[in-house]
């Protein structure tokens, strides 16, 4: 599991380790992990041409000792300088002590480039000036950022303004929020973790689920298994001019675990699912989780507030997604004995919230956090980066989803998705270990599913049992 922590708790822990270590030895762990990855990008190093974009911190310091580590090596290595009186005074000397120069531009020539203008207490866009030396940064020429990209907000990975756009970025000592959340996420490119030593608390802010986390939540059967024990899924989805979001949610469900379906909708959606999934029950009857919304089309308020009624009478989980997140009331999914889902994508989460969509897709951690708290649910923000979040203070870490392809953004990928979690919701998982889990599968299932081509969201139902298998096998 990729865990992240705030800016102020990872402040605590370098403050708590630099009071028991030799003065600057902190930096050096960091400079020599940063010398190291920047040196196998670089395959070659001797005559390799480095150019370091130095600001006024320790960031900037981070840059200059690696710099030096790779001109001690045989690279030839630039500095540019933010602010030259302020550079910190330690990393220059040992920079201009192994041979590098300083500039004021950045070489027209150079294989690489290591961005080291702005730590992670920086907040805001780049300044002007910082900018400038971003924008002559040559084509083709690669990007690593020092902890995280300058520009990103470490702690949200916000971008309110111009930002680095790395192709790798070394970070130290942990995680940052910033770095697994877009558009932070997307601007960070491949995140490499240096370990420096840092004791961390248990105060994590994010989490990125992997194989074995995965693995360890899934429902396996047993031998005393029967279709209610493996849990039986609910699907209220499609219409008379929607009725393939029927048949997708069905198949999510059956390939996501189900030990049943029952599908409760128009007559002609239940023909298509029956001429698909024949293994479907048609018609109300005893459910574990309900699966509500895909396809439902507009005006069926009434129809959601009744189910969702019954959902609680019965203590039955529901999953909310597309059609049904309309007119939800707080309070009535407040009180829901039972753990209730909402999957909106950014759209469906701006019209929940009452703010424009730019807003949502530009500060997603707040909005899905903003989200669980005013519901009082477990949400699971769809987009470039899924997140899932439990209502409350006492949640815990926003799970992030790390798998996933962009070939995802196609038509019933989302009612897909919705029938995996409601299946894991069946059996008996939590509201955000489900959505959790079933954005892995989903994400896991679009990669095979697509192969770097265009993909059906059909073609993701049918990758799910393999995608499955992916997250079981050993190590």
């Amino acid at each position: 599991m990729r865990t992240a922590y705030s800016v102020e708790t990872v402040r605590a822990a370098e403050h708590e380790l630099m009071a028991r270590l030799p003065e600057g030895a902190l930096m050096q762990r960091a400079a020599a992990g940063l010398a190291a990855v920047c040196a196998g990008l670089l395959g070659r190093v001797y005559g390799a041409r480095v150019a370091l974009l130095v600001g006024t911190g320790d960031n900037g310091g981070d840059a200059l000792y690696a710099g030096a580590r790779l001109a001690r090596r045989g690279a030839g290595v630039t500095a540019v300088l933010l602010d030259p009186e302020r550079a910190h005074a330690g990393g220059l000397a040992a920079l201009r002590a192994a041979g590098g120069r300083l500039a004021e531009r950045v070489p027209e020539r150079v294989d690489l480039v290591v961005d080291g203008l702005l730590g992670i207490g920086g907040r805001g866009g780049l300044r002007p000036a910082a900018a400038a030396l971003v924008a002559q940064v040559p084509p083709g020429a690669r990007v690593v950022a020092v902890d995280l990209p300058s520009g990103v907000d470490a702690d949200t990975g916000e971008v309110a303004g111009a930002a680095v756009r790395a192709d790798v970025t070394v970070t130290f000592g942990a995680y940052k929020p910033g770095l697994l959340i877009d558009p932070g996420a997307e601007r960070a490119g491949v995140v490499r973790l240096v370990e420096i030593g840092l004791t961390l608390p248990d105060t994590a802010v994010a989490q990125a689920l992997q194989h074995a986390d995965v693995g360890a939540l899934l429902p396996v059967p047993t031998a005393e298994s029967d279709k209610y024990r493996r849990g039986v899924v609910g699907v209220v989805a499609g219409s008379e001019q929607y009725p393939g979001a029927a048949v997708l949610s069905v198949a999510g469900a059956l390939r996501g675990g189900a030990g049943a379906v029952r599908y409760v909708g128009p007559a002609r959606a239940a023909e298509m699912v029956l001429a698909r999934y024949p293994e479907t029950l048609v018609g109300r009857g005893r459910v574990q989780s309900w699966v509500v919304g895909p396809g439902l089309g507009a005006g069926r308020e009434g129809e959601v507030a009744e189910l969702l009624a019954g959902a609680a009478a019965d203590g039955v989980a529901v999953l909310v997604d597309a059609d049904g997140l309309r007119g939800l009331d707080p309070a009535v999914l407040r009180a829901h004995p039972r753990p209730v889902l909402l999957t909106p994508h950014a759209g469906e989460a701006a019209a929940l919230l009452g703010v424009g969509r730019a807003e949502v897709e530009g500060a997603r951690l707040a909005s899905v956090r903003e989200l669980a708290g005013r519901y009082g649910v477990g949400v699971l923000l769809k987009g470039s980066t899924t997140l899932v979040a439990g209502p409350g203070p006492g949640a815990g870490p926003v799970r992030v989803n790390a798998t996933g392809t962009p070939w995802l953004a196609t038509a019933g990928s989302g009612d897909v998705l919705s029938g995996v979690a409601g299946a894991l919701l069946a059996a008996g998982l939590g509201a955000v270990d489900a959505g959790a889990v079933a954005a892995y599968l989903h994400g896991l299932a679009g990669r095979r599913a697509a192969g770097g081509a265009p993909v059906l969201a059909h073609g993701v139902a049918e990758a799910l049992p393999d995608a499955w298998r992916d997250a079981c096998a050993p190590a």
